[in-house]
């Protein structure tokens, strides 16, 4: 069947095409703000920006030209202030029908959904969950070793993204539910991290387009990896189905947390459920984030010798042997060693581009929306680009340089608060990220160990310099796609065991 597009027709649909570019251009609430004049008629230049992974960076070249506050949509403002990280903090943008504890645009409801997803992740929750993560850190660690001692000389070369998500996707399925993915000894899993990738790229271009998600994302996947996400699917279903098969108490997990506050009803799909949004939501927010932020971390560390040579120092006296190196007072007291993690985090946020925000409707009918001075239409939608804000110079000086002690060493108390106010790798408010005391422990428990075990370097020549982009300095800034959250290669490095502590590692 053909569809004729008749010449009446084709004039109305381009009179209608018109009035609408000229009412965005001309009359719209939004029309005096600065940008792009494409972004100012269609949401179709968020959906282009966001197919080509490089949004934050697109993002921060607007906010130079443009100024601090941009119209980036017709219905869209970006802002690079920490005022307005602060301002629109408790606003919410839902971005499918699934409702999980970060797009779920009822408060009551958010509040509940993160007081249960709080205590899976909080301090005292990870103190007993500890035990878990440090027998998967250290299967990671004896790999390492592995591949340091290997006489094939490609072998030596590690990729650590492709470790560390093993890694941290083998914690995160063991904290959500009690299953053993065991993506670091077993080929099984491993296409999670490329599902993943796809999935989470389909939920941005969709934020950025609403109506897409009203079309189903999954209808688009077949663009990017459709097979990997259709067995990404079924791996949840079979992880969700065998933890419903155990008694809700016989493991230390998210389930066993939320499982008599919300829907687990299993007459239907499973996938139609509360616990399977929860499932969907916890994998990249648990998983995704805290690799990006270790690739980071390990790829700074191997171009910043004083860095490198300060933190190994302060782990290797801190403690007085491997076993030492758990959650408590002497990893806390690991100052450095936080200051490094919060400046990778920095340089590379592991959601580096703009979430956007709206003034919730039961609230549209008391006080308008106000932010950085800046009194929001109805129906506007807001965001600060993460990676802009934190290589703002107003907060952070030299913002391209791997500089952790400007944790340490700032002594002026307003400058101080502007930095820590602009800070927002893990979000903030009762939006930010639950999953922050999971994030530190991780990380920290991993880089310490490492540290204590090994010295490493980048790989020599072209393969060094996988995962390398250059920044606006013209120095080297990890390579970050951003696909919601952000996709990553590299950094190839390569190991020495230090000492005869490794030894241990063969009992």
């Amino acid at each position: 069947m053909y569809i004729t597009l008749t010449p009446h027709y084709a004039s109305l649909l381009t009179c209608k095409v018109f009035t609408i570019c000229v009412y965005r251009l001309v009359f719209h609430p939004l029309k005096d703000y600065p940008g792009p004049w494409i972004a100012k008629v269609t949401d179709l230049y968020g959906v282009f920006i966001a197919l080509g992974t490089k949004e934050h960076f697109v993002t921060r070249e607007n906010h130079l030209k443009y100024g601090p506050v941009i119209r980036q949509g017709p219905n869209r403002l970006v802002f690079n202030s920490a005022k307005a990280l602060h301002e629109s903090s408790e606003a919410t943008a839902r971005l499918a029908r699934a409702t999980n504890v970060w797009n779920a645009a009822d408060k009551r409801l958010h509040r509940s959904r993160r007081r249960l997803v709080g205590e899976t992740v909080s301090e005292r929750s990870m103190r007993r969950f500890e035990p878990v993560m440090t027998e998967q850190i250290d299967i990671f660690i004896k790999q390492i070793l592995d591949s340091a001692r290997s006489p094939n000389v490609e072998t030596n070369i590690v990729n650590m993204t492709h470790r560390i998500k093993r890694l941290s996707f083998d914690i995160v399925s063991r904290l959500a539910f009690g299953y053993p993915l065991d993506s670091q000894t077993k080929q099984t899993y491993r296409f999670i991290m490329e599902a993943l990738n796809a999935g989470t790229q389909i939920n941005y271009v969709s934020l950025q387009l609403p109506s897409i998600a009203l079309l189903q994302p999954f209808l688009f996947a077949g663009i990017f990896n459709y097979g990997r996400l259709r067995d990404y699917h079924e791996m949840v279903t079979k992880m969700i189905s065998s933890r419903l098969s155990k008694d809700v108490k016989s493991i230390h997990d998210l389930y066993s947390v939320i499982a008599n506050e919300i829907d687990t009803e299993t007459d239907d799909e499973i996938g139609s459920n509360d616990l399977w949004a929860e499932a969907v939501f916890f994998f990249p927010a648990g998983g995704d984030t805290v690799s990006t932020g270790l690739c980071a971390l390990l790829f700074y560390l191997s171009r910043n010798p004083e860095s490198y040579e300060k933190l190994a120092k302060e782990i290797r006296t801190a403690f007085t042997n491997a076993d030492e190196i758990q959650g408590g007072q002497k990893l806390t007291g690991c100052r450095y060693l936080r200051a490094c993690i919060d400046e990778a985090l920095r340089l590379s946020p592991p959601l580096a581009g703009a979430l956007w925000r709206e003034l919730p409707v039961s609230d549209k009918e008391t006080e308008p929306l106000i932010v950085d001075g800046h009194v929001i239409p109805p129906g506007t939608q807001i965001g600060v680009s993460t990676y802009t804000l934190h290589h703002n110079e107003d907060y952070f000086p030299d913002p391209f340089a791997f500089q952790p002690e400007r944790w340490l060493a700032l002594e002026d108390e307003t400058e101080r608060k502007q930095a820590h106010n602009a800070f927002a790798a893990f979000s903030l408010g009762s939006r930010g990220c639950a999953g922050k005391a999971m994030a530190y422990l991780e990380s920290s428990l991993v880089v310490a160990k490492t540290l204590w075990y090994f010295d490493f370097e980048s790989a020599p020549g072209s393969l060094g310099k996988v995962g390398t982009t250059p920044n606006a300095t013209g120095a080297d800034e990890f390579q970050l796609l951003n696909v919601f959250t952000s996709s990553h290669d590299g950094p190839n490095l390569i190991f020495h065991p230090r000492g005869d502590s490794w030894r241990e590692l063969q009992a």
